[in-house]
């Protein structure tokens, strides 16, 4: 069943541990957009964190990314 509060998934950026808090979909769909896009979801939270800005928390910018992501995906 997924969980539609918020739980803590540990990941390392930049060699240091973080934590995020992600509902399971959206969890879900960041591991499988790191699959899609052949990597891991450590590099993959790197990635979206060095894009993000200082505006928006690591956790908003994972679910911008996944909703991007899936939009993206229903285009093609």
């Amino acid at each position: 069943m997924i969980d539609a509060r918020p739980r803590k998934r540990s990941l390392t950026l930049h060699g240091h541990r973080t934590s995020v808090s992600l509902e399971d979909a959206f969890w879900l769909a960041f591991v499988d957009m790191a699959k899609r896009h052949g990597l891991s979801i450590n590099a993959l939270a790197a990635q979206i964190d060095r894009d993000r800005g200082v505006s928006a928390g690591l956790a908003s910018a994972i679910r911008v990314a996944v909703l991007r992501d899936i939009q993206a995906l229903a285009e093609n």
